[in-house]
């Protein structure tokens, strides 16, 4: 078991953050409280969430999880998504490979949709977990993302249909 993750800090002075403000759960979200908060999040008490399994979260109530779009693929080779306490939402990564690389370069879910631009300190707990989990994979955050978003274009508005 790895015990690693990010470190966050708010300067009052600079009016600024330093970091990434995302804590990894311990094992998935529950399945009772992944529908509680999907129905509240989309407005929809028919909906579930059941597609996604939810792995962290940031201190403002973004989620990030897998979401469960590859039939028969394992849970590793799931896309990565982040759906943001104000309606924010996107596909972050493309599986768990191109996820820890993210994290090795210091984003979390909602910097690397928010803040792509901003300058992050790289996270060497996390690059060596990616070296080990997925060699080879090493790329710019913005090409994580950007191939993340290619392959799955219309997540938004696979969101969109299930809001009220």
């Amino acid at each position: 078991m790895y015990t690693i993750g990010f470190e966050w800090e708010w300067d009052e002075e600079t009016d600024t953050a330093r970091g990434s403000d995302f804590a990894v759960y311990e094992a998935f979200e529950a399945a009772a409280d992944t529908a509680w908060w999907f129905r509240l999040w989309t407005g929809n008490r028919e909906v579930d969430g059941s597609e996604f399994r939810f792995f962290g979260t940031t201190g403002s109530g973004d989620y990030a999880g897998f979401w469960l779009v590859r039939p028969g693929s394992p849970i590793t080779d799931q896309p990565v998504v982040y759906l943001g306490s104000e309606g924010q939402r996107s596909v972050v990564a493309r599986d768990l490979g191109d996820l820890l690389w993210l994290f090795a370069a210091g984003y979390g879910p909602a910097e690397a949709v928010e803040d792509r631009g901003s300058i992050q300190e790289p996270n060497d707990a996390f690059r060596a977990l990616a070296e080990r989990h997925a060699p080879g994979k090493s790329r710019p955050v913005e090409q994580i993302v950007s191939a993340a978003r290619a392959e799955f274009p219309r997540f938004s508005d696979y969101i969109d249909a299930q809001c009220r």
